[in-house]
């Protein structure tokens, strides 16, 4: 059942401000469900699981804005842990055919839900084809529902703050390893930053009633409340209570959260928190003029690291039967099996994608792998528009992305595998380049 919200009457007046000076923007919203089954391999584990039943529902939300004269822009928010380039073109394609909006201005982000099929090979298991096909249809068909029902609306702003949903998870501990999985009592401190960042975009139409938020957080996207079932975890559930209390649609974007994660909360506690801090940020949210949309996308080309086998199998071998005994045989078989894949790829060149997106002067960020935040910071430290929003995983997927620090100490992220293979130093060439992008996304004032 629908709960009646009431518009507060500041953001009414901000509304009918907005909509008598003639505002431009038309917006609209849809949500495609991505049906799963119990017969496809779960991603976001070590080797193949499977679950039985769902919370919530796994879909692809997409929000698309239009400015008379300019080419629309769109953002799809995908409840999967991993969106790879070879599942989103097609679909870009497709949103081309379909509405005429061009693939660079399509920003297609994965929520990293570590509860839905898989759509790339991990961890010793393939990605699921069938559900493939599914992510692929769905991205289209959501953009397509969007553009559908493009409506007069007014844009409203806010970079709120949730401080306690995740933390720096790459704890040192005292005998110098970096924490991944098991007890935390010999943590030493944490080894780099957390994001408490969350920016909300909101829609309203003429009649003031919501048409769609976006909102982004920097924690990985990890717990059920339900057990061992499918689900778009934390965020992807808060989002869908949020629109079934207020209208209109709701979607998430996952920041840079390479080296973030929420320890010791249950995934109910991080949901409700999340809802209270997007509601907060809602309220207080400003009306924010749309003059400009802009879009840009560039090849990124990496090298696959190498690296010497025995010293990579100790990393693995040593840690887990630690810390996590009970899996460390079938952990260190299932990183060898990884390493085999590699070997013969090391020092080869790969092409991904990065790219931005400006909505009026704030910029979205769309970065291809698992973002250490120090990374992600330094992005908006150095952009030059005044607020930016960083979405990782984002038509691409090439997987962890750590600093160079983040090398040197070590740790699950930085083991080689089919998750972590890019050379250290390619995350800070990546927060130059996107730094050269943002700059010529920038809109050029005459001196």
């Amino acid at each position: 059942m629908r709960r009646k919200i009431s518009v507060p009457c500041g953001t009414l007046l901000l509304l009918l401000n907005a909509i008598a000076s003639g505002a431009e923007l038309r917006v609209g919203a849809a949500a495609v469900n991505l049906p799963a089954d119990d017969s496809m391999v779960i991603a976001g584990g070590i080797g193949p699981r499977y679950v039985q039943g769902q919370e919530g529902q796994l879909r692809a939300v997409a929000v698309v804005l239009e400015l008379a004269g300019q080419d629309k822009v769109a953002l799809v928010a995908c409840d999967v842990l991993f969106t790879p380039q070879a599942l989103v073109e097609p679909a870009l394609a497709q949103i081309k055919k379909q509405t005429g909006i061009p693939p660079d201005h399509v920003l297609v982000n994965a929520t990293h839900t570590h509860h839905a099929p898989a759509t790339s090979s991990i961890h010793g298991y393939p990605a699921d084809a069938k559900f493939c096909a599914v992510l692929t249809r769905g991205i289209a068909e959501a953009v397509r529902r969007a553009n559908g029902q493009l409506q007069p609306a007014t844009a409203f702003f806010r970079m709120g703050q949730e401080t306690t949903v995740g933390q720096n998870s790459r704890l040192l501990m005292r005998d110098g390893r970096i924490y991944w999985i098991g007890p935390r009592e010999e943590a030493v401190r944490t080894t780099g930053p957390f994001d408490p960042a969350l920016p909300v975009f909101s829609f309203r139409g003429s009649d003031g009633k919501l048409i769609s938020v976006f909102f982004g957080h920097s924690t990985h996207t990890i717990g059920t409340e339900g057990g061992d079932v499918r689900s778009p975890s934390f965020y992807g559930l808060a989002a869908q209570e949020l629109e079934a209390e207020q209208g209109g649609v709701f979607g998430f974007l996952e920041g840079a959260s390479g080296s973030t994660h929420a320890l010791g909360t249950r995934p109910q506690t991080r949901k409700e928190r999340i809802k209270r801090a997007v509601n907060k940020t809602l309220t207080e949210s400003a009306s924010y003029k749309i003059d400009r949309l802009a879009a840009a996308r560039r090849p990124f080309e990496f090298t696959v690291r190498t690296f010497d086998e025995a010293h990579e199998d100790e990393k693995v071998r040593s840690y887990t039967q630690k810390y996590a005994p009970g899996i460390a045989e079938k952990t260190t078989n299932i990183f060898r099996q990884m390493r085999r894949k590699l070997k013969a790829e090391q020092g080869q060149t790969r092409r991904s994608t990065i790219q931005a997106i400006a909505i009026g002067d704030v910029a979205i960020v769309g970065l291809p792998g698992e973002y250490f935040t120090s990374l992600g910071l330094e992005i908006k430290r150095r952009s030059p528009f005044a607020r930016t929003v960083i979405a990782e995983l984002a038509g691409d997927w090439i997987g962890y992305l750590p600093d160079r620090e983040g090398h040197r100490l070590g740790g699950y992220q930085t083991w080689m595998g089919e998750h972590s293979y890019a050379e250290p130093g390619t995350g800070e060439r990546m927060a130059d380049e996107v730094v050269e992008l943002l700059e010529e996304l920038k809109p050029q004032v005459d001196d």
